[in-house]
């Protein structure tokens, strides 16, 4: 197995293959970009015929057919001049449009031996084409040039490649399996969400009754574990003054990402994040050194003008809702604090089942807002705190956020594919911004350093999550429905009606499934909603005041008293058994 760098290399060379594939089927169409990304590539086309899975098919033989000649990739460089009137000639005006924006006067091209075809392209490529051992086309999606719905909407074709055919058999198998745990299809299946773009525009959630059951279950477990750690709950206006968010540095650094409007002759901001807000409440009273730290918390929808191109089901969407915290807090506790919410995530995250994590530690960007000493000290109460405990991490430099350095948390599901989940961020800058202040033990004034904080993240983005990573198919405490009680003829279902009121009096969410249909097809129907209990009550069970139990998954359980069903229920609930 190849390193990344090697890997992103031969699937770059593999995307240019694709694009020289598709120009030789098809000389009519128009090129876009073609990079490789995490697991594989893509290109876009401008075409005026949708591709067809039987064209991926030939687009496929084609690339082969050009491997086979093991062309070499060349690389030469052309005055900017010279490439605007190369690709005018060939109508290629994307690319034509790329060359507008670059800046050097010597632009790179590749061609592919003596095929003759070349691409505007920085590379680099592998030497040769033979080099592509193992390559898959996965799929055709439509995305806007540049990302931008304003732009004409071309036709994407990702594909994947590796350097050996076994690799590519294994991806292939985990694609297979993540296909199968889409949370797009399952939240519909399920019934747990929806998008309705005709009413909301794209990017915006409706939770169906199940979604909103399970939304309520992570917001109480989240909301009662920061009670439990001294976090004082607030809430904060969704919209706010213009004025605050160029105090904040928002409107400077963030604008293109938010929504504003007018009223009554005042420019405003849909909020796209809830730190401002807290700095209010802070600064609303007089604090002293007594009160640090200060932990505020909220579950705080926040809405951000995402590009429609990156938009996907719940992981990108324009409105969600964050585990927001903000801890206001002297320097001499920034590490202690910071090591605390490290604690508090991994304790969280073990609960939703999760045991696997990747560290990442972003440094100060190229744009950022105050000093550079403070920014080297928030960097280092960050690192050291994770060095004293014990933890692996990775430095990205210059991915901070324009306020302080951070550390992201990220899970690995069960695929062990990554998510971004928490993230710690500690700000000098803001506070400074702001005027923050508490009165120290000497009786000045001191400026209080800020430490913003979510762990989940997005809760839009962790439901997604947590669709995929159980198939749908939730552990009993976290399941929208535990039970459905199924009465196998009509005389039953007062008794079924029964077991009901006994269940929910214990607080386990259940409902009775007595329609008109064969009991083998509502025993069905309930199993594909991937409800975790099936309770069969018939003369039997109506006899000796039990419930015949099947759990999804295992199949039948055996006959259960209603009391024994609701004590298994209850502590599988408290103990958050996964």
């Amino acid at each position: 197995m190849q390193d990344n760098k090697d890997l992103e290399k031969l699937r770059h060379s593999c995307s240019h293959i694709l694009a020289q594939a598709v120009k030789d089927l098809w000389p009519e169409v128009k090129l876009g970009i073609g990079p490789a990304i995490e697991n594989g590539f893509y290109y876009d086309f401008d075409k005026s015929e949708p591709f067809t899975d039987e064209d991926l098919e030939k687009i496929e033989n084609r690339m082969q057919e050009i491997i086979d000649t093991n062309s070499a990739f060349e690389q030469t460089f052309v005055d900017k001049q010279e490439a605007i009137k190369i690709f005018s000639k060939l109508g290629e005006t994307y690319k034509l449009n790329l060359i507008e924006e670059i800046q050097e006067e010597k632009i790179s091209i590749y061609k592919t031996g003596d095929t003759g075809f070349f691409d505007l392209c920085k590379g680099p490529h592998v030497e040769k084409a033979g080099q592509i051992k193992a390559f898959k086309l996965l799929s055709i999606a439509g995305a806007y040039w540049k990302g931008d719905e304003r732009n004409p909407q071309l036709q994407r074709i990702y594909g994947t490649c590796f350097y050996s055919k076994q690799e590519l058999d294994e991806y292939l198998r985990i694609l297979d399996e993540a296909q199968k745990r889409d949370h797009r299809k399952l939240g519909i299946q399920l019934g747990l969400f929806n998008f309705f773009q005709e009413a909301a525009g794209a990017g915006l959630v409706f939770y169906s009754p199940a979604g909103a059951m399970l939304r309520k279950i992570i917001v109480d477990y989240i909301e009662t574990q920061h009670i439990r750690r001294g976090y004082e709950l607030v809430c904060t206006p969704h919209i706010l003054k213009k004025d605050l968010w160029e105090q904040s540095g928002h409107a400077d650094y963030y604008s293109e990402n938010m929504y504003f409007f007018n009223v009554d002759n005042e420019r405003y901001a849909v909020k796209p994040m809830n730190c401002p807000g807290h700095m209010l409440i802070y600064k609303s009273r007089l604090r002293s050194w007594r009160d640090m730290p200060l932990r505020f918390f909220e579950l705080g929808t926040v809405y951000r003008k995402e590009k429609a191109g990156v938009l996907h089901g719940l992981l990108r969407v324009r409105g969600f809702t964050q585990d927001d915290g903000h801890i206001f807090c002297r320097e001499s506790q920034i590490k202690s604090e910071v090591k605390e919410v490290i604690n508090f995530v991994f304790d969280i995250l073990k609960d939703f089942g999760f045991k696997d994590v990747v560290i990442e530690l972003s440094t100060r960007p190229e744009k950022f807002i105050g000093s550079e000493q403070k920014w080297e000290i928030a960097t280092t109460a960050l690192e050291e705190s994770m060095k004293e405990k014990g933890l692996k991490y990775q430095i990205h430099e210059g991915e901070g956020a324009f306020y302080g350095p951070k550390i992201d948390i990220k899970l690995k599901d069960a695929l062990q594919r990554e998510w971004q989940a928490a993230t710690i961020q500690c700000d000098f800058a803001l506070p400074e911004r702001f005027n923050l202040s508490y009165t120290n033990e000497e009786g000045g004034e001191s400026q209080p350093i800020m430490i913003h904080r979510a762990l989940l993240g997005s809760l839009e983005r962790f439901i997604g999550t947590l669709i995929e990573h159980y198939a749908g198919a939730f552990p009993v405490w976290l399941a929208p429905t535990q039970a459905v009680i199924i009465p196998i003829k009509t005389e039953h279902n007062s008794f079924a009606d029964k077991v009901k009121e006994d269940l929910q009096d214990k607080g386990i969410r259940v409902f009775v499934d007595n329609r008109n249909e064969s009991l083998n097809k509502r025993i069905r129907d309930n199993t594909m909603q991937k409800i975790p209990y099936l309770l069969i009550v018939g003369n039997k069970e109506i006899e000796t005041t039990t419930v015949s139990v099947r759990k999804y998954g295992k199949g039948d359980e055996g006959i259960f008293s209603i009391k024994d069903f609701i004590l298994r229920v209850i502590q599988e609930t408290k103990q958050k058994v996964i």
